[in-house]
């Protein structure tokens, strides 16, 4: 905000007012009415209100809870959003202020209608409407560039009187249609199927209510100048409406409302004169409100650098004068103006404005509402609106956007798209999302968790099975295995946390430590778009690091129910620490895995060996339970599943029917042709069979149980040599395949 700013409330509610009571309300409420009556233009106001009247609120809260510099509605929403977003709704606001440049010349050129009227009638002499339009342009731009703010403001003043006097005397105006009395159809709603067409034609009427918001960088206090003009612009503005219809309603004939563009001439005193002028006082004064606006959000644009030219935002940012007025941005609207100027489509430019304008407004209740569901404590604006507000006036502009034209409204957020994916390319530093968003995330999050702990408590025993897995390992930078097979359980089905355990008491400098340790593992992630969640444990040893984590609630919401331990083929010493530590998760009834990494490639088109032993029959339905899930995970997508079932020989053909039972009633992704009974007797070496079978393959999965360990300890893993990486599974009770 410049130094030398002297602004008050006053140019914030005039440029508003005068913006809200400008080219539609004379030159196409009159349409509107004949066309639809009193109670269809009753309706085109009050949901025009709906979406404008909680952005207003919208403005006025987020201006009283955050600092407010140049920009407007531009500052912001990029302060709120990040500058990425905020940059790609400021250029449809820009473009949309300053196609409303050429919007408002054109309607004031219609002032001129008896003009051009007389000429062709006395002289034959039709005239284009550019010969008026283009130098009314030129000289108020030449106006803007050497006077700045100033000149526009002062000029505001005696013309928002103007149009105040040429409404008082519409509102005293009589005519014989009154007298008549015949005015009992106007307010019968007619013509309903084109009544989105007449509102988008009519909606740029509502958008002047933001108009004084553009004047941010030069208010003295704009947390105060913002709520208080805004407001109160749009809610006189809207009360005006509602009588300007009425009193159309009863003074003319549809007919005459219809065929005669400034049918409120023929209303009001001294109509003939007086509405002209009228017009053309509240539509120059719209333009200047337009023009001193967009020039100072393209100039905010390139303050933040939004462009991807280095000399172009300098050239745009570059203001003139102690007050920094935007004079080159000034440059460049002028020449978008002329350029609508000449294509001279009142109702065109009108549908185009509507949709750019219903974007912002969009954003704008979108980010009151993020603020409060988000509930951040640093979100205590002085003034408040209300949550569902602001949700209402976000749907209903994109809802309203649809039904005045679906194709507009899909090309006006593939332009907004296509700028954020373009800006989000070339400025990859600046985040597209801030914390708003996280806020509302969390809020999100927590309910979430609060509503599924209710619902498990409420009915534990209906409670599907999915791995809901914990690894904590102090090899993470080391090690890249564990993370493939923590991904793959995490992918689709289930969920996984891993946590690096770094070895120490709990400090500053272990807990700088440990955050930079996790930073750089969740860096990694990125990099290969995993689902794991990851965090750190600063703990005095594996055991007390094992007991901390199997008691942290999951990020799922569910209880965590698996444990992996990992260790590499080649330090089979690791599993020591392992051994004395899977009693510890007993307590928890976890399931309980092994990961042992083989040092190996993994080779995916192998498939996923799943070994089914007669110990393994609580086991068993959570192994063939495991593959599947990998198994669903891009990297195995062309791959397999192949069990292999030992067994004695006598049961060879009960096993051949239970498994086919299995796979027909769990709709399990195995064929038939992948399930391989295997009759061994007891002095068979299974570990023997084992490696000569899944030599060639990519994963295999392996049951043991707690009698073996005690038995047998680390000897229970060692042996398998040939095979690749593996996971040695034990389940706390037998798994439902449903």
């Amino acid at each position: 905000m410049s130094s030398n700013s002297k602004l008050g409330t006053a140019p914030v509610f005039f440029t508003a007012i005068s913006t809200i009571l400008g080219a539609i309300l004379f030159l196409r409420f009159g349409y509107a009415v004949g066309s639809l009556g009193f109670f269809g233009a009753l309706l085109i106001v009050l949901l025009g209100h709906l979406i404008t009247l909680p952005t207003a609120l919208a403005i006025s809260e987020i201006a009283t809870n955050t600092r407010v510099e140049g920009g407007g509605e531009y500052f912001i929403i990029s302060r709120s959003f990040g500058l990425n977003i905020g940059a790609t709704i400021g250029f449809a606001l820009y473009l949309s202020q300053a196609i409303s440049v050429a919007f408002y010349v054109i309607a004031f050129t219609e002032a001129f209608e008896p003009v051009f009227s007389w000429l062709s009638q006395t002289f034959d002499l039709n005239l284009p409407r550019q010969v008026i339009s283009v130098p009314s342009l030129l000289i108020l731009g030449v106006l803007i560039l050497k006077k700045g703010a100033n000149i526009g403001l002062k000029a505001l003043y005696i013309i928002v009187a103007i149009l105040f006097v040429s409404l008082a005397l519409f509102f005293l105006g009589s005519t014989d249609f009154f007298a008549s009395g015949d005015y009992g159809s106007n307010f019968d709603f007619k013509n309903s199927k084109n009544f989105y067409t007449i509102f988008a034609i009519c909606f740029p009427a509502f958008t002047g209510m933001t108009a004084g918001v553009g004047l941010s960088g030069d208010l003295k206090e704009p947390k105060k100048s913002i709520p208080r003009g805004t407001i109160w612009g749009t809610l006189i503005g809207m009360v005006m409406y509602v009588f300007v219809i009425y009193k159309l309603s009863i003074s003319a004939s549809a007919e005459e409302l219809t065929s005669v563009q400034l049918s409120m001439a023929n209303i009001a005193i001294f109509g003939s004169i007086i509405i002209p002028f009228g017009l053309g006082a509240s539509t120059i004064s719209s333009a200047i409100g337009s023009v001193l606006v967009a020039p100072r959000t393209l100039q905010a644009l390139a303050n933040d650098k939004s462009f991807p030219s280095a000399k172009l935002n300098h050239f745009l940012s570059k203001g003139k004068g102690a007050a920094n007025e935007p004079y080159n941005a000034s440059l460049i609207t002028l020449l978008i103006a002329v350029v609508f100027v000449l294509a001279g489509n009142v109702n065109f430019v009108a549908e185009i404005i509507s949709m750019f304008f219903m974007i912002t407004y969009g954003a704008l209740c979108l980010i009151s509402f993020l603020n409060h569901f988000g509930a951040s404590p640093s979100y205590r604006p002085s003034f408040k609106s209300k949550w569902y507000l602001s949700l209402m006036g976000f749907v209903l502009s994109i809802w309203v956007m649809f039904k005045i034209n679906a194709g507009y409204t899909i090309a006006a957020y593939s332009f907004i798209i296509a700028i954020y994916l373009y800006l989000n390319k070339v400025h990859k530093n600046r985040g597209g999302l801030q914390k708003i968003f996280l806020g509302a995330l969390f809020q999100i999050n927590r309910r979430i968790h609060v509503f599924i702990q209710n619902m498990r408590n409420e009915s534990p025993e209906k409670e599907e099975w999915r791995p809901s897995a914990i690894c904590i390992s102090p090899n993470s930078l080391e090690r890249t295995k564990i993370f493939d097979l923590m991904s793959w359980l995490s992918y689709k089905h289930g969920f996984g946390t891993y946590f690096h355990h770094l070895k120490g008491y709990y400090s500053k400098a272990t807990k700088a430590e440990a955050d930079a340790i996790t930073h750089r593992l969740i860096e990694r992630q990125k990099l290969d778009g995993d689902n794991l969640y990851i965090a750190s444990m600063i703990s005095p040893s594996y055991t007390t690091a094992i007991a901390q984590s199997i008691q942290t609630p999951s990020i799922s919401g569910m209880e965590n129910n698996t444990i992996i331990f990992e260790y590499m083929r080649k330090n089979p010493g690791e599993l020591n620490s392992i051994l004395d530590n899977i009693n510890l998760t007993r307590a928890g009834n976890y399931d309980v895995c092994v990961f042992c990494d083989s040092g190996k490639n993994t080779r995916y088109n192998g498939g996923i060996h799943v070994w089914v032993r007669a110990i393994d029959f609580k086991n068993a339905n959570l192994m063939i339970l495991l593959g599947i899930i990998i198994l669903a995970h891009p990297d195995w997508k062309k791959s397999h599943i192949k069990i292999f079932n030992v067994c004695a020989s006598e049961s060879i053909e009960s096993n051949k029917l239970e498994i086919k039972q299995l796979i027909q009633d769990g709709r399990l992704p195995i064929t038939l042709n992948n399930v391989e009974i295997i009759p061994i007797e007891e002095e068979t070496n299974i570990k023997t069979t084992i490696n000569q079978r899944s030599a060639d393959a990519g994963f295999c999965i392996i049951g043991f149980r707690g009698e073996q360990l005690k038995k047998q300890g680390i000897e229970l893993f060692n042996g398998f040599d040939s095979i690749g990486d593996t996971l040695f599974v034990n389940s706390s009770r037998i798994q439902e395949i449903e």
